[in-house]
């Protein structure tokens, strides 16, 4: 029996998302506990030449609007990267989350091998439906919702692999 592309995807989108967020409420908990400025962890970097917390949180948020907008041919749902503090990331969750819930099945089933196109300022990388979701759109995803754990871990945030998990 196979498998549709939006059950490989938008429930996917989702649990990360909802885990990223359990991740940042912990962040915030612990910067009020400790009395660390919270922008000392929304803008903690792994090392100099990679983007701040902030960015993870809205390259996760990107990379899973953007893989249901191109495989469906939607319209786009722009969100400014503007977020700085931990409230402001939780609303870009929120709201990446209602844009998924929004996403209608039969826009995304049955685009296995439509061809999708990832326009970059490098160049247009093109793939089908399938491949950009597997491929590169949820591998993409994991990466940013993985640093931003990676990150507030290394910061002390109490967080195990379970919170990353999303609980089992």
């Amino acid at each position: 029996m196979a498998t549709d592309l939006y059950d490989l995807t938008v429930p996917a989108f989702i649990r990360g998302l909802r885990s990223l967020s359990a991740i940042l409420d912990k962040g915030a908990a612990y910067a009020a506990e400790k009395g660390i400025n919270p922008l000392t962890l929304t803008q903690a970097r792994l090392i100099e030449d990679m983007a701040p917390l902030t960015a993870q949180v809205q390259y996760a948020s990107n990379s899973a609007k953007g893989a249901m907008i191109r495989i469906g041919a939607l319209d786009p749902a722009p969100m400014p990267d503007t977020e700085q503090s931990f409230a402001e990331l939780q609303e870009r969750i929120a709201r990446t989350i209602a844009f998924l819930q929004s996403v209608p099945r039969a826009r995304i089933d049955g685009r296995e091998d439509a061809e999708v196109i990832l326009k970059t300022p490098g160049g247009d990388f093109p793939f089908t439906g399938r491949s950009h979701a597997l491929g590169f759109a949820l591998p993409n995803f994991y990466f940013h919702v993985a640093t931003a754990y990676a990150l507030l871990r290394q910061a002390g945030v109490p967080l195990g692999k379970l919170d990353y998990l999303g609980g089992i």
